[in-house]
């Protein structure tokens, strides 16, 4: 039998989830991060969950991983030492860039600059020029800029280099010479060149993408290269690792290692692309998630079972020209520490976590801070008898210890000072969910609410009451959903072309000749991927403005949508889109800034999981029975597994439902029922 595995890296554990192609079956593991080195974490759970499961690791032969290795390398300022060349009289371009100052320029602010990725004594001068147009102005100075690259290298310690040359979005044949002579002198360090990794206009943001991919693309590279050949190892020759890209696709281990700052967003895309692929076959296409883990909390909103995907993604104060999920991150986790400043004896929670290590107290792993998890423990919505990861216990007395210092510290009591710590966390968490929905014209209450992650389902129902979104949906297996929708999702790249061309002078025949040229180039990657032309399924995307915007909107279109309604399509669904955003619509005057072409590789059908077994009763589902604190009070609450949970049956609140990577909550007043699909979707009691 065939088996694919997917690996989702979170700051507090590692998720795996195996599944069977042909039956749908499936089979869960979590262990705890490494954050030393993710590769061991990665490797530790392979192992338990082929024990666990009895699957002879070589029968699996798609890894499909969602990691962070770029991320950190970005936010901890530990990436690579980087070279630059760019158009002589440009050398300062990341140090002007946009003047922006993070935080605002109200008040009393000081800002101090991090270093520049590629620091201005690696910077280097080509003399050459290529004007707007794509016609040379300037010759490369071949000669010159191999003397630089000799004194440059002379230097030392440069671990990549980046060429980004004026124009070269719209004429490369600058960059690939400067590529070929570069590669002559600096042999085996990585080169990345902006009209491959960024085909863009705009020379900060082309300039500063391309350095971050060199930044990372070391370690990322050496860390990819290191995974496929432990993979290999232990599975057989013929096992294919992909790696989650931002925008939710997949990359395979070759795309992913050239081109890493497409996986600056790796982590956060696979929950969202598992939250599709639940509710989109339950029927529920208009959706906000929130993945609650360890750490934070991702939220984002989809509609018509379509992630919303902005083409920039910030990292810390590191902006990039790359398309991303549009997810929104508070520091709201499991592992969110708790505290009380002397000055204002006010409860904070967060941002602060206690990680992986020394984790949670509970956890008994050296953590003594109350966390988060630490109050659901003393409410007792997570018991001390359910164990976390299939193997971890927990410790109710520790997290008692922990949560009375906060109690102490603001004179109530231990009771009272759980149910604020969860109080204060949803609250944030709901704000999140505020950006991502009111924020952009969006009610709530027309979309069903998402909640996964380790922690996600301890607070879904409560978030679907700040929320009014019903129902609120707990897919199968939510600790490790990231998991499943690395398993699940697609891959995929793309090409893409300034255009800069005003709608109403294009024709219909024009434009479908220019993405037909970039849909040939999208699949160009997929082919070498060995995935055959005819399995690519193509999508087209477009960047509009009203002439004179500083921004742009993007729009999704198929070939088909294009044959039948012409650019009209792109103009309108850009007017609808603009209106929502911004209330009003102007209806003529659009600029096509970009277009591009998505390929895809053709989803492999998979066998849908099974559930629990018909005629089970709901007594027959009970473990045992508990109580938990919820508004001043102590309830009965019976919990129940929700691998016996079938379709039918209906878990009246106030309960618990308890499976191997996560626990869920339904508060009284309300209950849960299980649909076709395995969803657990919690309502108001009728």
């Amino acid at each position: 039998m065939a088996y694919r595995l997917g690996v989702d890296v979170g700051g507090t554990f590692t998720d795996f989830l195996l599944m069977n192609e042909e039956t749908g079956q499936t089979h869960t593991a979590k262990v705890p991060s490494t954050p030393q080195d993710q590769s061991i974490g990665v490797l530790n759970g392979v192992a338990r969950v082929c024990d666990e499961s009895g699957v002879n690791p070589a029968d699996i032969k798609l890894v499909m991983h969602g990691t962070t290795v770029a991320t950190n390398a970005v936010l901890t300022g530990k990436g690579a030492t980087v070279g630059l060349v760019t158009t002589a009289g440009y050398e300062d371009t990341l140090q002007v860039a946009r003047s922006f100052c993070p935080g605002g320029l109200g008040g009393w602010v000081s800002y101090v600059k991090k270093p520049l990725l590629a620091p201005l004594e690696l910077t280097i001068g080509a003399r050459e020029r290529v004007g707007a147009d794509g016609e040379v102005v300037e010759a490369l100075d071949e000669a010159a800029l191999r003397a630089d690259l000799e004194t440059l290298k002379a230097r030392g310690g440069i671990e990549a280099l980046t060429i980004c040359f004026i124009n070269a979005y719209i004429n490369a044949e600058h960059e690939r010479r400067a590529q070929v002579i570069a590669e002559e002198v600096f042999c085996d360090t990585p080169i990345s060149i902006s009209s491959d990794v960024v085909p863009e206009m705009q020379e900060y943001e082309r300039t500063e993408t391309t350095v971050v991919n060199s930044y990372v693309r070391p370690e990322v590279e050496q860390y990819v290269n290191n995974l496929q050949a432990a993979l290999e190892q232990k599975m057989g020759e013929d096992t294919q690792l992909s790696i989650l890209r931002s925008d939710g696709g997949l990359a395979s281990a070759r795309a992913s290692a050239e081109s890493p700052v497409n996986l600056l967003m790796s982590g956060p895309a696979g929950g969202v692309a598992g939250a599709i692929y639940f509710c989109s076959r339950a029927g529920y296409d208009d959706i906000l998630t929130f993945d609650m883990g360890g750490t934070s909390t991702d939220v984002a909103l989809i509609q018509n079972s379509r992630a919303r995907v902005r083409r920039e993604t910030f990292v810390g104060d590191v902006r990039v020209r790359a398309p991303s999920v549009d997810v929104r991150t508070v520091g709201a986790g499991g592992g969110s520490i708790a505290f009380v400043p002397e000055l204002t004896k006010a409860l904070r929670v967060g941002p602060e976590s206690a990680g992986a290590v020394p984790g949670p107290a509970c956890y008994m792993k050296g953590g003594v801070e109350p966390t988060v998890c630490d109050a659901n423990v003393v409410l007792g919505y997570l018991p001390s008898d359910v164990q976390l990861g299939g193997a971890m216990e927990i410790n109710r007395d520790a997290s008692v210890a922990a949560v009375q210092k906060v109690a102490d510290a603001m004179g109530i009591e231990l009771m009272e000072a759980a149910e604020g710590i969860i109080k204060i966390v949803n609250e944030a968490m709901f704000g999140a969910l505020r950006l991502v929905s009111v924020e952009q014209g969006y009610d709530p209450r027309d979309f069903a609410l998402v909640g996964f992650g380790g922690a996600g389902p301890l607070h879904a129902n409560a978030l679907g009451i700040l929320t009014d979104a019903w129902p609120v949906i707990v897919p199968p297996g939510p600790g490790v959903l990231c998991a499943y929708g690395d398993a699940t999702t697609q891959v995929q790249d793309e090409a893409a072309r300034t255009y800069i061309t005003m709608a109403s002078d294009l024709t219909d025949e024009q434009l479908r000749a220019d993405l037909r040229e970039l849909q040939l180039r999208a699949g160009e990657s997929l082919v070498a991927d060995g995935i055959p032309v005819e399995d690519h399924e193509i999508g087209y995307q477009a960047d509009l403005r009203y002439a004179g915007q500083a921004f742009q909107i993007t729009v999704d279109f198929t070939e088909q949508e294009l044959t039948e309604r012409g650019i009209s399509l792109l103009t309108d669904q850009f007017d609808a889109e603009h209106e929502q955003l911004f209330t009003f619509k102007l209806g003529d005057g659009h600029e096509i800034l970009m277009i591009r072409a998505v390929a895809k590789a053709r989803a492999k059908a998979i066998a849908e999981m099974s559930l629990g077994t018909a005629g089970t009763t709901l007594d027959e589902c009970k473990l045992h029975q508990s109580k938990f604190f919820f508004e001043g009070q102590w309830h009965e609450a019976g919990i129940y597994d929700r691998n016996k949970l079938h379709e039918g049956l209906v878990v009246a609140g106030p309960a618990i439902v308890s499976e191997m990577d996560s626990t869920t909550v339904v508060l009284p007043g309300y209950d849960a029922r299980v649909d076709a699909v395995g969803n657990l979707l919690i309502n108001p009691a009728a």
